[in-house]
């Protein structure tokens, strides 16, 4: 892998937009956010928590291994060369809101976390405006499918959350023809190789 990272610990050659894919599992999801996310399923339910699977912490050791990231702890990795960290923040309560995720875990400017496609799509919502959030999580979707469902349960009176919910059907459209299309047919969950 060609990636390193500059002085600020930013991906060089890596513009704020730009989406890097890490195989087919992982990709950098957003480089102004320092965003990594993992997906391992096709289909949500409701009911079904919102974590980081332990498929998708290994899938995320090893690639980030490729960039010189070597794990600490259970939810750190570092690259010592470079002084990056990437978080894999701790699911706290089960009902907990994927908005809340990064909540409880610090990070520098320079460090990333490591979230699931709904964690980072409840990042878009509350850090972009309106138009953005829905671009960004909807090319997302073409590569990551979201638990809309959980989302949506987890919505707040914000005004950013009451402009997403006039989007969902729309999102839910893109997300079900890409699941059904290649390459994300073809996809098994990490866990099932």
């Amino acid at each position: 892998m060609d990636l390193a990272f500059d002085a600020s610990g930013r991906f060089v050659g890596v513009e704020q937009e730009e989406v890097v894919a890490l195989g087919h599992y992982m990709m950098l999801a957003d480089a102004r956010l320092n965003l990594f996310t993992v997906f391992d399923d096709l289909k949500y339910d409701r009911s079904d928590i919102d974590m980081m699977s332990p498929p998708m912490r290994t899938h995320a050791v090893s690639q980030l291994k490729a960039l010189g990231f070597r794990q600490i702890s259970g939810t750190v990795l570092h690259n010592k060369r470079d002084d990056v960290k990437c978080f894999i923040p701790k699911f706290h309560a089960l009902g907990a809101s994927p908005f809340d995720i990064a909540r409880y875990t610090p990070k520098r400017s320079r460090d990333y976390y490591i979230l699931t496609p709904t964690q980072t799509a409840c990042q878009y919502i509350d850090a972009y405006a309106h138009e953005n959030a829905i671009e960004k999580i909807v090319a997302l979707v073409k590569s990551q499918p979201i638990n809309l469902f959980k989302l949506v349960d987890y919505l707040e009176k914000k005004p950013a959350h009451r402009d997403f919910r006039a989007a969902i059907g729309y999102i839910k459209s893109v997300q079900r023809e890409a699941v059904t299309s290649d390459p994300l047919r073809r996809r098994r969950a990490l866990g099932s190789f």
